[in-house]
């Protein structure tokens, strides 16, 4: 577990962002520890000065002459223990999630008691996009850990999800947030994660599910009006946004998302009432700013919708978004040099978020 520990919190870094195969960077190491009265067999050979080497130079991010040193070594001496399991560490470091994964498969073929190779060998077919490949090992390591940490949980629904297995995903989550597999927790919990991962569909028939068993379950109409609101379903979204206020009067966010749904319907003084409340109980989010800078510019009031982009820029100043509203609120009113100003740097911090808009010469 201890392994698992070290590679998988890197995983969700970025990720909990996370939903990609991103690059890890793993210790060269090849201790095992022994933890809940589990036997971990014989899963380390044991060193010499050769594997020692190969360790020292994966440590010191020389994956390519490391793995030329334990590939020589596996030609001239193929039955020899431990080195398979080195390779597999080795291209792990270097992204070679692939070759990786069939490195630990041979390497568990010498020694099937190594249970952390099954977890690297898990690890490493999720990050090269098989989960179909990598849900084995990891429901692996779930019997064995009972109480596994939550990135292992998290990391084997997402496999579920993309294998669309769906009540295995929602038990994962469950285990991952503690509640029960069936509760309405853990529908929203999935819904939540389906969401993220595109499944439009299924996350609102599990958000649905969520409001179902539990009607006053805070944020599972406010995930249904998400929904709704990402797709044009306006009058829906509102209808979802008023029943989660009713339920969670004091979260700002749904205020935000409530006055987002109305600018919509073009009901601007309603949307301006609601992202005040909002801006009062949550004054450290960027995005009330900026639609109320667009919803005050709708209603004809530049001059203050010029005072509130201002104060995203303050919060968030390499968001592009407030500065081209900003550049456009200036020209209305008639400061050319400021607007320019504002819609060039909206431009540049457009262009360095995506470098692919970038006009090529």
């Amino acid at each position: 577990m201890a392994l698992l520990r070290l590679y998988s919190h890197r995983l969700l870094a970025g990720a909990l962002a996370l939903c990609g195969a991103l690059p890890v960077s793993l210790p060269a190491s090849q201790g095992t520890s022994q933890k809940d009265g589990l036997t971990q067999g014989a899963s380390s050979a044991p060193q010499d000065a050769s594997l020692e080497r190969s360790t020292l130079l994966m440590q010191q991010g020389k994956n390519d002459e490391a793995l030329a040193l334990l590939e020589g070594i596996a030609a001239a001496e193929p039955s020899r223990r431990g080195v398979m399991r080195q390779i597999g560490i080795a291209n792990y470091r270097k992204g070679d999630y692939l070759k990786a994964a069939a490195s630990f498969k041979k390497a568990l073929e010498e020694d099937p008691g190594d249970n952390e190779a099954v977890q690297l060998m898990g690890l490493s077919y999720y990050l090269a996009g098989r989960p179909a490949e990598a849900i084995s090992p990891l429901e692996k390591v779930q019997t064995w850990y009972p109480s596994a940490n939550v990135d292992a949980s998290y990391i084997l629904g997402i496999c579920y999800l993309q294998t669309k297995d769906y009540p295995n995903a929602r038990r994962a989550f469950a285990r991952m947030f503690g509640v029960p597999a069936d509760s309405a927790a853990a529908y929203l919990f999935a819904a939540r994660m389906l969401l993220r991962q595109d499944f439009a569909p299924v996350a609102e028939e599990y958000a649905k599910k969520a409001a179902e068993l539990d009607p006053k379950l805070p944020r599972a109409h406010m995930l249904l009006g998400e929904l709704y609101l990402y797709k044009s379903r306006i009058p829906e979204a509102v209808e979802q946004f008023q029943k989660e206020l009713e339920l969670n009067p004091g979260e700002a966010a749904v205020y935000y998302k409530l006055a987002d749904a109305y600018s919509r319907l073009q009901k601007y003084e309603e949307a301006e009432k609601l992202l005040q409340r909002s801006i009062w109980l949550d004054a450290t989010s960027t995005g009330p700013y900026i639609l109320m800078g667009k919803v005050l510019e709708k209603k004809g009031e530049t001059a203050l919708a010029v005072r509130a982009l201002q104060r995203a820029i303050s919060m968030d100043p390499n968001n592009p978004m407030p500065h081209h509203l900003l550049g456009q609120a200036y020209r209305e009113l008639g400061r050319t040099e400021e607007a320019e100003r504002e819609l060039k740097l909206a431009e540049q911090l457009q262009i360095h978020e995506n470098p692919k808009l970038e006009t090529p010469h």
